[in-house]
């Protein structure tokens, strides 16, 4: 399955399921709201989150996309592109977690000022998973 198969999917499915990995190499599951962007899948996350240490340390990673019934599904596996105060401009930062929000939200916010107030007092992240590999069952 390629990324351009699944892409509608991803465009009308929002619910995941991310798994990152631990120290131990233990798997660490987090639900997150999340969309097609840039050749893969995009959610954001706050600073304090054990995903992002996970992620910052170790970037692969695996995200299940499913219907809100669960009756379909889409796995990307692959690694993150971490976009953070720490390796990125803060503009672009700025421009990325806008665009994440229109991905995986399907919409645009009422307020973008207030927003991106919001996303720098939360610290937050966006990740951006890159697929190696692509698989699941879409109805």
């Amino acid at each position: 399955m390629t990324f351009d198969e699944v892409q509608p999917f991803l465009e009308s499915s929002h619910r995941a399921v991310m798994i990152t990995f631990r120290k131990n190499g233990a798997a660490q599951a987090s639900i997150v709201t999340c969309g097609p962007y840039q050749g893969g899948v995009a959610f954001t996350t706050t600073g304090d989150r054990a995903k992002l240490s996970n992620l910052r340390r170790d970037p692969r990673c695996t995200i299940l996309v499913s219907k809100a019934d669960w009756s379909a599904y889409a796995v990307v596996e692959g690694s993150a592109d971490v976009r953070w105060t720490d390796r990125t401009d803060p503009e672009e930062l700025r421009l990325t977690l806008r665009e994440v929000y229109r991905a995986a939200s399907g919409s645009e916010h009422s307020n973008w000022e207030e927003y991106d107030r919001a996303m720098v007092d939360q610290g937050r992240a966006a990740i951006i998973v890159k697929p190696d590999q692509i698989y699941g069952v879409r109805t």
